[in-house]
């Protein structure tokens, strides 16, 4: 077709579509609209779904960073740079076996890798971006956190009733370390019963744990306790229906939820000299490797070996206390004299060196110089509610202590071995 006659034929369509487009203007109608652009979607680590084949796994026991790229031929000298730029972000030497990666390939002909993906937790995870300008974020996901409310009767133990219940069985830990100095938890007896509200966390609708617990009721040998989480001057606690601090000088139990295998005696048949004398401490028994706890602020006076103690550690707390840790599988980095610790820092690990025939914790209490059993003591509680802020906290608690319904405990006071 000549030029000029297909020029001709252009104009013409464009003059038909402009009357057309002047005729619906005229007519009160409006153009036809812009078609939408393409919907853009991105998954759950926020890397947009189209164009990549995605290959999964789970880091392998002894796998590198360099064994997770290698297969899909990223260079070595590209691994090795990538490693490097990521350090300030996320040390790939910290890859840990069990955790999820995703490797996405470009939908072309080499199959060429764009990002790597490593999930350090529910929340957390690391993308690498493989492209022309490496780069390494660190990201996280959205938390939802829904008040959630539990409680029962013990009819068993308390992990068995909240999992009856279908809540987190984690509540047990979390209950028995907000009344930790209330309630010997290793002592809970049928007809105990509990109230409990709660955090739950959950990513996509998917729970992932226990938050804080907001407030809770026990009833324990025929008496209730309350605890109420509170924020004031900034800094938050537990508090009783009174506005007393539930926290004390000292945590009654060096491990988590443990168990008691040899308590304080003047007279105790030694398992491994099999003979008897004086037992000036108390056995938490526990796996080894368990994480030993300080339970109190203080000064680090002891940190070694000795051979009928092992591993050990004592604390000097002030003029009045002091404590002591014995046969730990090992002492926790950093821990040696001088070095002060705060009440619940890891001060080392479960074990069984020195004097002992299986893994567990001798927990000694000294004051005024002489060993006594801390279980008797009676210690002092941190700071209460302040007055400024005892009407408001007393409002707070008493509308969370209304919700705090029991399922009609066992009210009859049981005997106790204090």
């Amino acid at each position: 077709m000549p030029v000029t006659r297909r020029l001709l034929l252009l104009s013409a369509l464009a003059l038909t579509v402009l009357m057309l487009v002047l005729h619906r203007r005229e007519a009160g109608e409006s153009p036809p609209p812009a078609p939408a652009p393409p919907e853009v979607r991105h998954d759950m680590y926020g890397i947009e779904r189209a164009g990549y084949e995605i290959v999964e796994g789970r880091i392998r026991r002894n796998e590198t960073f360099s064994d997770l790229l290698q297969p899909f031929d990223v260079p070595y000298p590209k691994i090795v740079a990538l490693a490097q730029k990521a350090r300030p972000v996320f040390d790939v030497r910290d890859l840990r076996a069990g955790k999820p990666y995703r490797v996405y390939l470009r939908d072309d002909a080499r199959r060429t890798p764009a990002y790597l993906v490593y999930e350090q937790d529910a929340v957390q995870y690391v993308v690498f971006s493989l492209n022309d300008t490496m780069q390494v974020t660190a990201r996280e996901r959205p938390v939802t956190v829904t008040e959630r409310e539990a409680g029962g009767v013990i009819t068993g133990s308390l992990y068995n009733t909240l999992v009856d219940q279908g809540a987190d069985p984690a509540l047990a830990i979390e209950m028995s370390e907000v009344f930790a100095w209330q309630i010997d938890f290793y002592r809970i007896q049928k007809g105990d019963a509990f109230s409990v509200i709660y955090e739950e966390r959950s990513v996509g609708g998917t729970p992932i744990g226990i938050g804080r617990i907001r407030a809770a009721r026990f009833f324990h040998s025929g008496r209730d306790y309350y605890a109420f989480y509170y924020e004031q001057d900034g800094e938050a606690n537990y508090f009783d229906e009174a506005g007393n601090s539930l926290r004390k000088a000292f945590l009654i139990a060096p491990v988590k939820y443990a168990r008691i295998s040899s308590r304080y005696s003047g007279r105790r048949f030694h398992p491994v000299q099999k003979r008897y004398k004086a037992h000036l401490g108390t056995d938490y028994a526990a796996p080894t490797g368990t994480p030993i706890r300080a339970t109190g602020d203080g000064v680090v006076i002891e940190a070694r070996y000795r051979q009928y103690n092992g591993n050990y550690v004592k604390i000097r707390h002030n003029g009045t206390y002091a404590t002591g840790y014995l046969h730990m599988s090992k002492i926790a980095k950093g821990i040696r004299p001088g070095v002060h610790v705060r009440q619940g820092d890891v001060i080392g690990y479960v074990g069984s060196t020195g004097l002992a025939n299986g893994p567990h914790v001798c927990y000694r209490f000294w004051k005024n110089g002489q060993q006594v059993n801390h279980l008797r003591e009676t210690y002092p509680s941190a700071v209460p509610v302040a007055e400024a802020h005892r009407a408001a906290y007393t409002a707070y608690a008493e509308a969370m202590r209304a919700r705090l319904t029991l399922d009609a405990p066992d009210t009859t006071p049981k005997a106790t071995d204090d």
